[in-house]
């Protein structure tokens, strides 16, 4: 928000006078009457300082946010704790105010920030490279699928119904305006049915997409299934939680060709949601089809270590018809976010994290149980979400629990149809065992 614009009325009739004009209203002599309002905006008198800022406040406690409401909602945006020593490195001007670093002699601290934050996602991953960041992690599925049929030479997706709805969405508008085939295989207790899939791959299906864990919080076990695929020429797309990989195995260890996944737990506020980053890594073999840029590290003239933009195989720097993508940049600042996140917690501080949101999923999920409300829907092992079924109405659930300043989980039937009534619940480890206490209690029919 800008607090304070200084321009004064004389300084307003200096810049008027240099650009030769007599009125703010001749900027705009370009743009036709009948397109014009032509009339005042309406809008209501001054206020002091002190009291604009009552009046802002007054408007954002209006909304239900993770500083005055207990949170147990995800499905794809989690309120994870972010260290205040995030936001207030990334704060400072030489980040916040960075363009984009194409002279490396006066970018070297972006380009540096840039490069760890390349090499601690590949280290998550278990892959050979990783970008600079893509936009979120739905278009990074996306430009993932578009770099898998590119690479492979056939046009057919195919993609499992456990992957979060969103995601198939972009997947299924990229699909419509790359002229690809989007198909999906369904879900055994919550889990890819290998059986659905199997039977849905065909010659030309470029690459296969899971998610783990996937939308209903479940683990996958996808082992083989890399060395299934190969051994038809089609490529795995491992969509992950980054937090989760401090616990289970890397889609990289598994065989995976490309992991993607979203960032935003990685240090990025839920921000009613967004901007986050998606971050995107593959192998060395596929690096050249990669989207977006890559940060590479060099020696200087003298022989000092340093840092450049390497690889950008987009429309802006190599002829359009051989451009891998037309994302046009990187999301520095969130994948600065991450990259400082990653390194305050570091290999240890990680786990514990991830160790904290599966502990207290399972007692969240034991506690909802106990208070007879519930029942089981899957049975497969779960991260830091779980789906239930409630016995009464969902909606009037979350309803009740918006009053007692609770926002509770996604009523999962509104994306999956034979899921009505169902609650994904999601916790993290900012909830305590009072809260979980609290949400319990408070469930009844």
């Amino acid at each position: 928000m800008m607090r304070y614009i200084p321009n004064t009325a004389g300084q307003r009739a200096e810049m008027l006078e240099d650009m030769g004009i007599g009125s703010v209203e001749e900027l705009f002599s370009g743009i036709p009457h009948s397109l014009r309002l032509n009339r005042s905006l309406g809008l209501p008198d001054a206020l002091s300082e002190i009291e604009l800022m009552a009046h802002m406040r007054e408007l954002a406690g209006k909304n239900a946010d993770a500083d005055g409401y207990t949170c147990f909602l995800g499905a794809g945006a989690y309120d994870h704790y972010i260290p205040s020593v995030v936001r207030h490195l990334t704060s400072r001007q030489e980040f916040y105010t960075a363009y984009t670093p194409y002279q490396p002699e006066i970018s070297q601290g972006t380009l540096q920030a840039i490069f760890e934050y390349q090499t601690m996602i590949k280290e998550l991953t278990g892959m050979e490279v990783a970008n600079a960041s893509m936009y979120d992690g739905a278009t990074a599925a996306a430009e993932a699928a578009a770099m898998a049929c590119g690479a492979t030479k056939r046009n057919g997706i195919l993609t499992a119904y456990s992957v979060q709805p969103e995601t198939r969405e972009v997947l299924k508008t990229y699909s419509r305006f790359r002229g690809t085939t989007l198909n999906i295989f369904g879900y055994k207790d919550g889990r890819i049915d290998r059986d659905d899939l199997e039977a849905k791959l065909t010659g030309d299906t470029a690459a296969v997409i899971i998610q783990t864990p996937n939308f209903f919080g479940i683990v996958e076990d996808y082992a083989g299934l890399a060395e299934l695929l190969h051994k038809r020429g089609t490529l795995l797309i491992v969509i992950c939680d980054p937090i989760s990989l401090a616990l289970f195995k890397a889609p990289g260890e598994l065989g995976a060709d490309i992991a993607v996944g979203d960032g935003q737990c990685l240090g990025n506020a839920m921000n009613f949601g967004g901007p986050s980053l998606g971050f995107f890594a593959t192998t060395a073999q596929l690096m050249r089809k990669m989207p977006g840029r890559i940060v590479g590290e060099t020696t200087d003239k003298n022989g000092k270590r340093g840092f450049v933009l390497t690889l950008q195989t987009r429309e802006q720097h190599i002829r359009r018809e051989k451009a891998t993508s037309n994302i046009c940049s990187n999301q520095a600042l969130n994948a600065l976010n991450a990259t400082i996140y990653l390194s305050l917690m570091g290999k240890e501080g990680l786990k514990k994290v991830a160790l904290l949101c599966a502990g207290k999923a399972a007692y969240a999920r034991e506690k909802l149980m106990e208070t007879g409300c519930f029942k089981p829907v899957f049975n497969a092992p779960v991260f830091k979400e779980f789906i239930l079924e409630y016995k009464g109405n969902v909606g009037g659930l979350n309803e009740k629990l918006m009053k007692e300043k609770i926002i509770g989980g996604l009523e999962a039937g509104l994306f999956y149809k034979e899921l009505e009534n169902t609650w994904l619940v999601a916790v993290t480890e900012k909830r305590s065992r009072k809260e979980i206490d609290i949400l319990a209690g408070k469930v009844g029919l």
